[in-house]
């Protein structure tokens, strides 16, 4: 059984327009299989609800499938330095897994989590791309996903961006590699933080994800158990038969609550903190920007002090390469000042999101935890229940 629980729950969608409040829901639904073999793929209907006035009607239904949703990450992540870009599920998939209803319902409810956090974050909300993503027809996206300028340009150039980033982003902000970098004590210990974030999130998955096995692994065996006990009964016959039989159909019925529960830890508490190991990847690709622009900046500052001096010197010495001379480094001294900007810029904006990740995470992952504990609480009763209930007939039986 898949449940979708999660999706419906935590997508933080804006409330309906109470009294005329500015809102946008947006859901990714109707998942469907297209095309046959290897072209094959999964398309989904995204439904947008809206009153605010840069949209072009109150709703719009669009089909879009994973490469539009890449297609918008990527835009942003350009676009937008120093926010951290929500994350989207893995591209890839054992293929014989590709197309199981399970991986489906996690991916559908992954790129509905990830549309729903752009369209509540105060500036990608805003942003002219997510609003071609979530009201163009087919032909005008595909039209803007093959708009080739600057880095824009085939799937192939994202993948080998990817593969630069995943290769640089350890040596850059772990500070293996040693050109100049950011070394101030807050930013150190953000640093140690973020990637010790990332392993304990990984290791907690790693096991949230072996509990979801054993639960499904136990109910199998339950339903296994179930079934050999009856026919143990029906061999025996007399009281024995009847006592069995109901032993058999207990097992069964718990077989059934740990698949579903299996199912629950899946969706509800493994998924969520997989989500938040895509989260932390993200941030890392933004500490890596930052990591570019702190060089950047470093560089130019540096060469525009050493150029002042020898202006000065010039202005003396060589006076008719004076004017030349000048006019450079103005040019140089402007460009100075911009990368000075687009860092500070950075730094500002990370500062802000990292402040709405830890109260976002904390909300989170604090509801996945609660979900965990009420599911195991209640299939534990669930399982005491069923035991007791035959307790008495079992005792009868064993001592006639």
């Amino acid at each position: 059984m898949i449940s979708a629980e999660r999706s419906q729950s935590q997508s933080p969608r804006s409330p309906g327009a109470a009294a005329g409040a500015p809102f946008l829901s947006i859901c990714v639904t109707d998942p469907v299989k297209m095309g046959t073999g290897v072209q094959s793929y999964i398309s989904y209907r995204v439904i947008t609800k809206t009153n605010l006035p840069e949209f072009e009607g109150a709703e719009k239904i669009v089909i879009r499938r994973y490469s539009d949703f890449e297609w918008l990450h990527d835009r942003l992540a350009e676009k937008y330095k120093g926010i951290f870009i929500p994350p989207l599920p893995e591209k890839n998939a054992v293929e014989k897994f590709r197309f199981s209803k399970e991986f489906i319902e996690l991916r559908r409810q992954a790129l509905d989590l990830f549309i729903n956090r752009l369209a509540s974050h105060p500036e990608l909300k805003q942003s002219e791309d997510l609003r071609t993503f979530l009201q163009a027809d087919e032909e005008k996206m595909d039209r803007a996903r093959s708009y080739e300028t600057g880095i824009f340009k085939k799937p192939g150039d994202f993948i080998q961006m990817f593969k630069d980033v995943q290769s640089k982003v350890s040596d850059v902000v772990l500070g293996k590699e040693k050109p100049v970098e950011e070394s101030t004590p807050e930013y150190e210990k953000l640093k140690h933080y973020i990637f010790e974030l990332e392993n304990h999130l990984a290791e907690a998955q790693k096991q949230a994800f072996r509990l979801v096995k054993r639960h499904r692994e136990l109910g199998q065996s339950l339903a296994d158990f179930g079934k050999a006990i009856k026919l143990l009964g029906a061999c025996e016959g007399d009281s024995l038969e009847k006592v069995f039989s109901e032993v058999g159909s207990k097992s069964e019925m718990l077989s059934i609550k740990l698949q579903r529960e299996a199912d629950n830890l899946l969706f509800n508490f493994e998924e969520p903190l997989k989500d938040y190991v895509r989260a932390v990847q993200s941030i890392k690709a933004t500490m890596l920007d930052r990591a570019n622009a702190f060089r950047q900046h470093f560089d130019l500052d540096q060469e525009r002090k050493y150029k002042e001096l020898n202006l000065e010197k010039m202005k003396f010495m060589n006076p008719e390469k004076f004017s030349e001379s000048e006019t450079e480094f103005s040019e140089l001294k402007a460009a100075s000042e911009e990368a000075t900007k687009r860092y500070e810029h950075i730094v500002s904006v990370m500062n802000d999101e990292l402040a709405r990740f830890q109260e976002q995470k904390t909300a989170d992952i604090g509801l996945a935890f609660h979900e965990f504990a009420k599911g195991q609480a209640k299939l534990a009763k669930d399982i005491a229940d069923a035991w007791r209930s035959i307790l008495p007939k079992l005792e009868a039986c064993s001592s006639s």
